[in-house]
């Protein structure tokens, strides 16, 4: 008889996430419930969620989740950070025993403020401070491995499946305004703790369901702008990607849609707006080696709201609806149902088209 997580079945993986566009605050109970109806696309080998807005008294302070081999591995770690960063406070993530999540590591958070004295020394802003230090820290392997980053947000993430998870990591003790969850069916790379999503990188973070085959064209690129590709796996590349279009090359949400799931040639040349189709042709051509072929469906968070992208020919299965405030994503209906019941104007993105929801600033979170 062939059992549960000795197959392998490509089209599996499950997403979710919502968010309060007023700002409102959710437990983590919430995201977890759309995890349940989506359990068979899972097999244990890994979940993760990324809550935003969860740390409002730490909110101006980066929030550095960490996983250690053992207690030696972190002392030796904080001595590097206290060289590099003022911690404001340090503490063991709390969670409960549960029998299904086993073999966890020492896991920590550190909440950190970068040093003024070194942000001078290096000559850049603090969140690239901040990404260099990650990719230090997580190259070097002293037995550290940086897994969260951002500032008012942290992921949580394990071998297990999602709802065991969350009940592992204590989720329903936390409030955000917006969620993000993922069931993970490993494709190419083993299990692990560090290589469950979601894939975090200052405030990006990014869950995936698919399998890219430009895997070794995109991670030729980026790497050569500094970012450090270490797990091997295609959702670490998608998501340093974003931060390099984002951050470093100062796109727009739908611009860097546009680079990653970019248009066919075709359809550019099909368009009426020559405005718009010139613009499609420069990124194209500026950024080739970042067009991400193959099937997907990602949910990227961020500071203030989350995308949806679905690769151009739409390969993978995602859905959105709302009702009131919230906007809810995820891979099948039934998950969004789980959330809420009465959800109104399910869809299906297009694909290549993204869908993009931010806070409302005038009553959303700080």
């Amino acid at each position: 008889m062939i059992k549960e997580g000795q197959i392998r079945i490509p089209s599996g993986c499950a997403i979710a996430a919502v968010i309060d566009r007023d700002g409102g605050r959710m437990p983590g109970s919430l995201i977890t419930e759309a995890m349940r109806p989506m359990h068979e696309r899972s097999n244990g080998l890994g979940g993760g969620f990324a809550g935003y807005g969860i740390y409002p008294e730490y909110r101006d302070f980066y929030a550095l989740h960490f996983f250690f081999e053992d207690r030696d591995a972190r002392k030796s770690c904080e001595a590097s950070l206290k060289e590099r960063f003022e911690i404001v406070n340090s503490e063991r993530i709390p969670t409960r025993k549960i029998p299904s999540v086993t073999d966890e590591p020492v896991i920590w958070r550190y909440f950190v403020d970068p040093l003024k004295s070194r942000l001078a020394a290096e000559q850049v802003d603090e969140r690239e401070f901040v990404v260099r230090t990650v990719m230090k820290i997580n190259t070097e392997n002293r037995g550290g491995y940086v897994f969260s980053s951002g500032k008012n947000m942290g992921a949580f993430k394990a071998v297990g499946y999602p709802e065991d998870v969350a009940e592992f990591y204590r989720l329903e003790e936390y409030e955000g305004y917006a969620w993000t969850a993922h069931g993970r069916y490993p494709t190419n790379t083993p299990g692990w703790w560090g290589g469950a999503h979601p894939f975090t990188l200052l405030d990006w973070s990014v869950v995936h369901n698919g399998e890219i085959s430009s895997y070794d064209a995109n991670r030729r690129w980026i790497e050569m702008f500094g970012y450090k590709c270490t797990l091997q796996t295609d959702t670490e590349v998608i998501t340093y990607i974003m931060d390099y279009l984002l951050r470093r090359q100062g796109l727009t949400l739908g611009e860097a849609a546009s680079v990653v799931a970019a248009p066919f040639w075709s359809k550019i040349d099909a368009m009426k707006d020559r405005e718009r189709a010139d613009k499609l042709t420069y990124l194209r051509t500026v950024f080739p080696s970042l067009l991400v072929t193959g099937p997907f469906s990602i949910v990227l968070g961020f500071d203030g709201g989350l995308m949806a992208l679905n690769d151009r020919l739409k390969l993978r299965s995602m859905v959105v609806g709302e009702k009131g405030s919230r906007v809810y994503i995820a891979s099948e209906e039934a998950a969004i149902r789980a959330m809420e019941p009465e959800a109104e104007n399910i869809f299906a993105p297009v694909g290549g088209e993204p869908v993009i929801v931010t806070l409302n600033r005038k009553g959303g979170a700080d």
